[in-house]
């Protein structure tokens, strides 16, 4: 988001903790060259990708040089990401320029060592209305230099750019969106794509409930300013938020088409958000039953030790819908721990069934009032 202009002084001042800055993160990449990697699990016949389509270097009002937003996706486990540099907005152009295409140009190369995808990208940075829209996916980033929205949102439109609207709430009273006329339009063009709904640490279910109802696709982004590990320790609980869109292979036309079909979940802290029939997979595909196969006799009971292989916390609640098994009201599987859980038969049965344990995902958001139902498959052996 846009900083107040800065003195000359305060420039100064800017510049130096920027080349401060610089030298530590170039220090610290040196020193951790590690990766943290990201267990979702791939889900139907896609490839999930983790992406960040939000973020800012030097060459707008971020503090950090290209390379190190790399250097950092590479090391949060991303595959994808989009550095969306404001077209308007250089407060640090006494020292760096103002070419809209410098920080994609130099950020390319260690990305692709890193094999990581970059979009090229860009933020149109107006005042609301229309607010800000990042457009991903650009050819040219110089048409989007023009002094009226309308024609730099044209211009991305005409290159096939994938439009999202950043942040609307922000600016807003009590962070409470407003669906502008302007925004109308060019959803009725189609050029508006998709929505932020997770901007940083704030969730919007405003902007969530526009997303459904209106079919764009939901974002969730990091709109990192500073080195990404001041923000975040990288913990579950504390990760930068991941987009995760379910591509047919890791390539950008891959990841453009996963975004236009909305095939994407948001990963941010212990919640994800996005359509039921992406969520209920994720999930399923994420649990490991370690004992897959159990015996009961009579009226007794057995274990389950289910094992969570994604980085999210899931936190299930049992559903009385399966007649003569009572389950745990409540389990939290925290990210790559086992949990036991405990089936008690109150309805006797006889031979070996699969079972379908039936439990409501209460951090799963298909909506804004909304929570996903799932499944966990178990085989049981069941014995007068």
């Amino acid at each position: 988001m846009k900083i107040p202009n800065p003195s000359n002084r305060l420039r100064e001042s800017i510049a130096l903790s920027v080349a401060g800055l610089l030298i530590l993160t170039s220090i610290g990449f040196a020193q951790d060259q590690s990766r943290r990697e990201l267990t979702f699990p791939n889900i139907y016949s896609y490839v999930t990708l983790k992406c960040d389509f939000h973020m800012h270097t030097v060459f707008s009002d971020g503090l950090v040089w290209p390379t190190v937003r790399v250097q950092e996706a590479w090391r949060d486990g991303l595959d994808a990401i989009a550095i969306t540099d404001h077209i308007e907005y250089h407060p640090h152009k006494v020292d760096v320029g103002t070419n809209s295409t410098r920080s994609y140009d130099i950020a390319k190369p260690t990305a692709d060592s890193l094999g990581l995808l970059l979009v090229r990208a860009a933020e149109i940075t107006r005042p609301e209305p229309p607010g800000h829209l990042n457009a991903l996916f650009l050819e040219d980033t110089e048409p989007l230099c023009t002094p009226d929205y309308h024609d730099a949102v044209k211009a991305a439109a005409d290159q096939g750019a994938f439009l999202f609207w950043n942040h609307p709430g922000w600016k807003q009273p009590d962070n409470k969106a407003v669906w502008y006329k302007e925004q109308g339009e060019f959803l009725a063009k189609g050029w508006l794509r998709g929505l932020e709904i997770v901007n940083g640490p704030d969730y919007s279910p405003i902007v969530h409930r526009w997303a459904v109802d209106k079919n764009l696709t939901p974002m969730g982004n990091s709109d990192t300013h500073g080195p990404i590990d001041m923000e975040y320790d990288g913990s579950a609980e504390h990760h930068r938020p991941v987009t995760l869109v379910f591509a047919k292979e890791k390539s950008l036309s891959s990841l453009k088409e996963g975004l236009m079909d909305r095939r994407i979940v948001i990963w941010s802290s212990t919640n994800l958000y996005g359509a039921s029939e992406y969520l209920k997979p994720l999930l399923e595909k994420s649990v490991r039953v370690i004992n897959s196969s159990i015996t009961i006799q009579g009226k007794g009971s057995a274990t389950l030790n289910l094992y969570n292989e994604s980085p999210c916390e899931f936190t299930l609640r049992s559903l009385d819908t399966l007649k003569g098994i009572q389950l745990p009201k409540k389990l939290v599987l925290p990210p790559g721990r086992s949990v036991a859980c405990k089936i008690t038969v109150t309805d006797p049965r006889d031979g070996k069934q699969t079972l379908e344990l039936p439990f409501m995902a209460m951090n799963l958001h298909p909506a804004p009032d909304k929570t996903q139902p799932v499944e966990i498959r178990v085989t049981v052996q069941f014995k007068p």
